[in-house]
């Protein structure tokens, strides 16, 4: 029951979060900066709690199953990059598509191999 009590507040703290960004850069830009810089954290997040958390701890479940699970918005990144798309703006959603992933995958080889991550 524990695991699943950190599971549900990180989970929530991480969507909360998400949302706070979603907030913070609506006015700023049309592009999904919001999504990409949510999904970039997660990224980052994980690495370092792969690291640093046992996979069988509540620390671990808290945050990468809870936060990192409410903070990153795959669901949220495939929907907006379909509206680029439709609003006539296919190179943004192609940019959108590699620097998201080629970001997200960088950040975590980078750490993973920066902290001896096995």
């Amino acid at each position: 029951m524990k695991v699943f009590l950190a599971i549900f507040i990180g989970g929530g703290l991480g969507s909360m979060l998400r949302y706070a960004f979603g907030l913070g850069f609506q006015s700023l830009t049309k592009l999904p900066l919001a999504t990409f810089l949510s999904n970039i954290l997660a990224c980052l997040v994980l690495a370092l709690c792969l690291k640093f958390f046992p996979k069988n701890s509540s620390q671990y479940a808290f945050a990468v199953i809870g936060f990192c699970g409410g903070l990153s918005t795959f669901s949220t990144f495939s929907f907006e990059t379909i509206q680029l798309i439709q609003n006539g703006q296919t190179l943004w959603a192609v940019l959108n598509v590699l620097v998201s992933v080629l970001t997200g995958g960088l950040v975590i080889f980078l750490l993973i191999n920066d902290l001896k991550i096995n």
